[in-house]
């Protein structure tokens, strides 16, 4: 008999699991197909390890200069292979809490791979992997690893995320050349890095290799890092990057990759109309990532899929570059059939995914969402810390504003002198008539934690004397937000 629910998930990531923890809250019989790992890309492949990997070499790096604050230690040792361990152990901890979150909601758990027949039948190809085997609810789960098999839902949420692209480089198959997927599993440290893409995933992992020692060469085809944000956080990160010691090569576009006599992988970029070669011992291809939508859709052919054709004989929506289209509702083309988080494009953030998932699930529930989806703040986890959210003074220069734009050096903030932290500031920009905040960037110690006070101010439509009528805490980083406020 066919099981039928009133919503049924694609993708257990945390727009999924967020969506299933609603749906059953309003009562609906939920249910989710995941044909990996409970936790999707952020807890398995992304998020959660990469933070986990940057907090040990932080740690690694304050140890090493840990003489400037009186402390004398023999030299500290880097075990990559220990990291790993407890990168393991973070991972499994928090997968079990969300095993623990979907039972406790009675969402039943399908392991295998989803394909969509019509807006609502879904069949199931099973996929027995150790990770979900131990934690599938699904009726019979298990017991035929080759056995396809039917389940229907009132509605379909598609959830299933997104995975690294590899561009269409000479060479870019060749051993040592990786992915972020990969490189998270390493067990040992490359002296030598180079990494194509000078984005967030990207930096990220220069902090990393950069913490650990190693050789950085950073290789951006636009004309600067992290070219999505503010301009000034990419010049102070370009700034910071290079006195460590980092390569950075921005306007520069890969040519090819090859292996040399001594088998180092060789690189050659055009920078500028000049052709150079660069050596590393490992290259991280972060280039970008592309939507999950093999096998999603029942007669649609991978061109199909990747193009975004509408098939009229099939449940295939409409798309764009390969990312499915939604309506403000995050509905598709084809009514009843959802999508949230990296699979839409956009904003390719844990936190949007979830955001957007969870105002799927209003849609259908008949509820008006709480979130406000247009203050979404941005993060990145270098040392220091970068986020940013609202607009830039550059984009409210394109957009005719009139504002004002303040910034406080965190260089004058205690807790920053005392704890030896780099450079980094606080800048915030506000309109000059209502004095309504609009936007924030930070660069600096724990920017990642501070930033959600600007979220919560542009969303609530604040003025800057009302943040700065707050008081905080003596010493703290966060006092750097009442300090740039109170300069409008």
């Amino acid at each position: 008999m066919q099981e039928t629910y009133d919503l049924i998930i694609i993708g257990a990531g945390p727009a999924g699991y967020t969506a299933a923890e609603a749906a059953a809250k309003r009562g609906m019989k939920t249910a989710v197909i995941e044909n990996r790992s409970l936790g999707g890309t952020c807890l398995n492949r992304g998020c959660i390890p990469t933070k986990t990997i940057l907090h040990s070499a932080d740690l690694f790096r304050e140890i090493k200069s840990c003489s400037s604050f009186g402390i004398h230690t023999d030299e500290p040792v880097f075990c990559m292979e220990k990291v790993q361990e407890h990168k393991q152990e973070v991972i499994a901890q928090l997968a079990s809490g969300i095993t623990s979150l979907l039972k406790k909601n009675k969402v039943t758990v399908y392991e295998g791979t989803g394909t969509i027949l019509d807006n609502h039948t879904i069949r199931i190809r099973k996929v027995l992997t150790e990770a979900l085997s131990a934690n599938s609810s699904a009726p019979g789960a298990g017991t035929d690893p080759a056995g396809d098999f039917l389940i229907a839902a009132k509605n379909i949420l598609i959830c299933t995320g997104s995975a690294p692209a590899m561009p269409p480089i000479p060479g870019i198959d060749l051993p040592g050349v990786v992915t972020s997927d990969t490189l998270l599993e390493k067990q040992t440290v490359y002296k030598r890095l180079l990494i194509i893409g000078g984005g967030v995933i990207g930096m990220e992992f220069a902090s990393i290799y950069q913490a650990l020692g190693s050789e950085v060469i950073v290789v951006e085809a636009l004309d600067r890092l992290l070219a999505n944000m503010d301009k000034e956080l990419s010049q102070s990160l370009k700034m910071l990057l290079k006195k460590r010691g980092a390569q950075i090569h921005t306007g520069a576009k890969v040519q090819e990759i090859r292996r040399s006599e001594s088998n180092a992988l060789l690189c050659t970029i055009l920078e500028k109309d000049t052709l150079l070669t660069l050596e590393a011992d490992g290259i991280l291809v972060a280039a970008g990532r592309r939507p999950c939508t093999e096998q999603l859709f029942e007669g649609a052919s991978p061109a199909e899929t990747g193009c975004g054709d509408f098939h009229a004989d099939h449940a295939v929506p409409r798309m764009e570059r390969g990312y499915l289209c939604v309506n403000e509702h995050f509905e598709t083309s084809i009514p009843h059939i959802y999508a949230a988080g990296d699979v839409i494009g956009g904003i390719q953030l844990a936190h949007a995914a979830s955001a957007e998932a969870l105002h799927a699930v209003c849609h259908m529930a008949g509820e008006t969402p709480a979130e406000d989806l247009s203050v979404i703040p941005s993060c990145v986890y270098t040392s220091p810390e970068i986020a940013s959210v609202g607009i830039t003074p550059d984009e409210a220069k394109r957009q005719g504003l009139h504002v004002r734009t303040v910034k406080y050096p965190m260089s004058a903030n205690g807790k920053s002198v005392l704890s030896a932290q780099e450079r980094g500031f606080v800048k915030v920009t506000a309109d000059a008539e209502s004095q309504k905040i609009l936007g924030a960037q930070m660069m600096c110690a724990r920017a990642t934690d501070m930033i959600s006070a600007f979220s919560q101010a542009i969303s609530l439509g604040l003025t800057w004397e009302q943040m700065a009528s707050v008081v905080y805490p003596h010493p703290t980083f966060s006092e750097g937000i009442k300090e740039a406020v109170a300069l409008f």
